[in-house]
């Protein structure tokens, strides 16, 4: 098959400044092109990346885009305006896999030689999915995100393929590092900087847990982008957090900026023992790899009440939830976090089913799984 893969106008491919979908997409695209497919990825054009770059039978193609900006508005005229650019430079081809909100509205009648029209729902849905109706495949990353979609244009429900965000699940289980006794126990948080994060539940449970007596060592580790361009809050947004929570942690707080290599990344992820995503948006989050790539390190997942996770956590088998919306969210998450901390046993099964959970996130059968879907697609008429 010919499959074109088009990422968003504002990060690289390989994933040099950041970004899950890059990374997730880059690593799918390389594994279809090494089962004999020819695959041609559509990035932006970034410094020390060729604009025209062959690797076997994974083609790049890189095109000019901008920084991501704080404005929604501004996002989706230039999501619009990288799609026009995108739609020209498409190949012939079979299937066209799209990261982008605008492009698969029109692609279909813009450009039919690019081929069936794919679009990657990583989201939860704004209401873009009533406009999909030429579109030949809508990938899900969760259960409650296909919910969503279906509810927005009833019409797409057969066309709706439930495909979670996949993992390395080798490279993170391999990288599971849990620290000796007599060593801080580290609870951990590994995405955007930013106020939908949550993050301001998981610093104020910190901080309570300072005042609970018979906890072992810990501390509080979290890692990722904060500047706008790269999706965060921006540094001053970072700067309230650490004006806050620095001088009642101390020490026991770290903020550490992003982590871009697959290898250190997972390193880091096999270092943590507690993984908190204590996410707020309940109308972005479709499924965040980060969660699985730490529970496939052997961490135990503990995140927020979305619906997103209903695909992933049973309570107190294989991760914990707490409700973020409650008056009381802190102290439901500080009595996990104080739980996990103390009660070791527990915390080692748990931290053995996450990982059992985890590998059914592996790329290699996601791969294979997507490249199922896609033959069956195209052997099927044109609607």
């Amino acid at each position: 098959m010919r499959i074109s893969i088009v990422m968003g106008f504002f990060l690289p491919v390989p994933a040099l400044a950041g970004g899950a979908t890059e990374k997730i997409w880059h690593r799918l695209g390389e594994l279809m092109a090494e089962e004999g497919h020819d695959i041609v990825i559509l990035s932006r054009r970034w410094p020390g990346l060729a604009d025209h770059e062959q690797l076997g039978r994974l083609r790049h193609l890189r095109l000019p885009g901008i920084d991501h900006t704080r404005f929604l508005p501004l996002n989706l005229l230039l999501d619009g305006l990288w799609g026009l650019r995108v739609a020209r430079a498409l190949p012939p081809g079979d299937v066209v896999v799209c990261n982008t909100v605008s492009l698969p509205v029109y692609l279909r009648r813009l450009k039919p030689s690019a081929g069936r029209v794919a679009v990657v729902l990583g989201r939860m849905p704004k209401g873009q999915n009533r406009a999909y109706g030429g579109t030949d495949l809508l990938l899900a990353t969760s259960g409650a995100v296909a919910s969503k979609a279906r509810g927005e244009n009833p019409s797409l429900a057969p066309r709706i393929f439930q495909f979670p965000n996949p993992i390395d699940w080798t490279l993170h289980a391999d990288a599971a590092d849990r620290p000796a006794d007599g060593r801080a126990l580290t609870i951990g948080y590994v995405g955007r900087i930013h106020p939908e994060k949550g993050l301001e539940q998981v610093l104020e449970a910190a901080s309570r847990l300072l005042a609970r007596t018979g906890l072992p060592p810990w501390r509080l580790t979290l890692v990722g982008p904060v500047s706008v361009q790269q999706g965060g809050g921006g540094e001053a947004y970072r700067d309230r957090l650490l004006a806050t929570y620095g001088p009642r942690l101390g020490d026991r707080l770290t903020i550490v900026p992003p982590i871009f290599d697959k290898a250190a990344l997972a390193q880091l992820y096999g270092q943590l023992d507690v993984f908190c995503y204590p996410s707020l948006a309940a109308q972005g989050e479709g499924l965040s790899i980060a969660p699985i790539e730490a529970m496939a390190a052997g961490a135990v997942p503990v995140v927020s009440k979305l619906d997103c996770y209903t695909d992933l956590i049973v309570g107190g088998q294989n991760g914990f939830q707490f409700d973020q919306t409650q008056p009381g969210a802190v102290d439901e998450l500080t009595a996990i976090l104080q739980t996990l901390l103390v009660d070791h046993d527990r915390r080692a099964a748990v931290a053995r089913a996450a990982q059992d959970t985890a590998r059914r996130f592996d790329y290699h059968e996601t791969a294979r799984l997507l490249l199922h879907r896609f033959q069956a697609l195209i052997a099927r008429p044109v609607a």
